[in-house]
């Protein structure tokens, strides 16, 4: 040991009859720190991919060249609209949204829509030998008993027809097709007549025009509409009810099952009022309360009391079978093998089929109407205040429901238990397994069908009742859809990019088979190795841009109209 090494050491050691403080059992001293963890692998990874607007959990294609047999793994983006599940991805699909209100909202010439293709030789030849198996799949299982060989043939039509169904799919075919069962429906007749609780609304031919008036030679307002739902009893300001007793949780259930039925009747009344057809990009989100309420862009100017006035006449009424008493609580119905159908755990006696509750049905189960609050607001395009609302519309897109009602103290949770509750035993859907605990058998219903358990959005403990669709749009709101929008932003970097002689080959999608790679494929690259080419390739994208944006004239970064499709991009 050196001098130095052995003055060290001295200098450490406490003097002789010097007390040493002996930290206690389980302190830790003031002067201890302890040094962080360094970050994992990933999470740089998925930082950096966050940082460049890469998807941190695409799914791996395979890509096969037809002509030169070159086989290749693509990251294709997951295409995920909540930020915490998918950053870069629920950005885009926000930005994607914010471009298409934008584009209709303050139109001023009607959207014009592309014409339908021809159908193909293709299209017509699948659809004759589709004709030929559900001809042929429906004389087999027209019979009263179907033997087991009848059964295989009629598993191997419909396997066939599947097929059949992909390869038309494959080439390009909108729409619904045909079923392979017969359609067995009974027209149940409903009067039309409006309810004598509800105003009378005047009635105009709606005519085939979009854009709103024009006023002083040069303005064009439109609207932004709030509409809630009604009230079920007083809250605080926090969403909690003053007395949980008192508060209607069954009609604020039943209001949020069947809300956008109402918002849809909203729209049709609100048509035939003004003459026009009113275009929409609406958004449904939850109050403190939980109740769905929609804020919606309109193109065109409509007066207040126009819109007070429908909303106060418009309703929606609930054709269903009576479900205010449960039937089954603790022996539940069962399901019948010979039948085919569920029966009374006592009595074996079959339930109430579902066409045959709704024939006996005369009044209506339930009612929807709107709430009291209603906001209307004229504003013109271009301006401050419409690109505040456009962000105001979109805010809660890149959100779950989940992380939007929160509660936050004890009483909110309380809320949220009982309004789950309800929501538990209210049917969402003619399909719903919740029908089953009120005798009757609902439509579709097998062996797998389990009383009382749906798995229908509207029963979940993170949604409470709040509808699927979000996002709701008109079809003539832009005359695009989304698909048209992302080739639009496509479009727009590569004629960007050409200007500076960059030129991106467009490979033939003939000559290109695409296959989903299974997780447990030997082949399947890491997940990781797969970002990273992706970071890779994005930087050097951002690169060719920024180059492009230069040379027009523009610096990277600064705002522009496409400001939305250059993000998306």
């Amino acid at each position: 040991m050196t001098s130095e090494e052995k003055t060290a050491t001295s200098s450490r050691q406490p003097a002789a009859g010097s007390a040493v403080s002996v930290p206690e059992a389980g302190s830790v001293p003031a002067a201890v720190c302890r040094t962080p963890r360094a970050p994992l692998a990933a999470d740089v990874v998925k930082a950096t991919a966050e940082k460049h607007g890469v998807c941190t959990r695409p799914f791996t294609m395979e890509v096969a060249d037809n002509d030169t047999g070159e086989l290749r793994f693509v990251p294709v983006p997951c295409g995920s609209t909540v930020e915490s599940v998918c950053l870069p991805c629920a950005r885009k699909a926000k930005a994607l949204r914010q471009q298409q209100c934008r584009e209709g909202w303050h139109r001023d010439t009607e959207p014009e829509t592309l014409p339908a293709e021809p159908p193909s030789e293709g299209h017509t030849d699948l659809l004759e030998f589709r004709a030929d198996l559900v001809a042929r799949y429906r004389e087999l299982t027209g019979t009263d008993q179907l033997d087991e060989q009848g059964q295989t043939q009629a598993d191997e039509i419909r396997e066939e027809v599947a097929a059949v169904d992909a390869e038309l799919r494959q080439l390009g075919l909108r729409g619904r097709l045909p079923s392979l069962d017969a359609p067995n429906r009974r027209m149940v007749k409903r009067s039309t007549k409006r309810r004598q609780d509800a105003p009378n609304l005047p009635r105009r031919k709606v005519a085939k025009t979009t854009v709103g008036r024009e006023y002083a030679g040069r303005f064009r307002p439109s609207m932004f509409v709030t509409l809630t739902c009604d009230s079920y009893g007083p809250v605080r300001g926090d969403g909690s009810p003053v007395n949980p007793a008192a508060y209607d949780y069954r009609r604020a259930a039943r209001d949020a099952v069947h809300f956008s039925a109402l918002v849809d009747r909203w729209w049709q009344n609100l048509r035939r009022v003004v003459g026009w057809d009113v275009q929409y990009f609406a958004t449904v989100e939850p109050q403190k309360r939980t109740a769905p309420h929609l804020h919606a862009a309109v193109r065109g100017a409509i007066s207040h009391d126009t819109i007070r006035m429908v909303t106060d006449a418009t309703y929606h009424q609930v054709w269903w079978p009576n479900h205010d008493e449960l039937v089954y609580t603790d022996r539940l119905p069962v399901w019948d093998m010979r039948d085919k159908s569920f029966v009374d755990p006592e009595t074996g006696d079959a339930l109430t089929d579902w066409d045959d509750a709704v024939e006996a049905v005369e009044n209506p189960a339930h009612v929807v109407t709107f709430g009291r609050q209603v906001h209307s607001k004229g504003i013109l395009g271009g301006t401050e205040e419409s690109g505040r609302h456009i962000g105001y519309l979109t805010k809660y897109l890149t959100k779950s429901t989940g992380e939007v009602v929160v509660a936050d103290s004890a009483r909110l949770a309380d809320h949220h238990d009982r309004l789950h509750a309800e929501l538990a035993i209210t049917p969402c859907s003619p399909r719903c397994a919740v029908w089953l605990l009120y005798g009757i058998q609902p439509k579709g219903a097998t062996a797998k069908t389990t009383p009382g358990h749906c798995k229908g959005r509207a029963h979940r403990r993170a949604t409470l009742g709040l509808p699927g669709r979000r996002v709701l749009v008109s079809r003539k709101w832009s005359g695009k859809t989304l698909g048209d929008h992302k080739a639009d932003r496509k479009a727009f970097v590569t004629r960007a990019l050409a200007e500076i002689g960059i030129e991106k080959p467009q490979p033939d999608p003939a000559r290109l088979s695409w296959r989903k790679v299974e997780s447990n494929d030997p082949n399947l690259p890491p997940r990781d190795h797969l970002i990273m080419h992706a970071i890779a390739e994005r930087i050097t994208w951002k690169a060719e841009y920024d180059r492009a944006l230069l040379a027009a004239g523009t610096p990277p970064g600064a705002p522009l109209e496409t400001s939305a499709t250059r993000r998306a991009a």
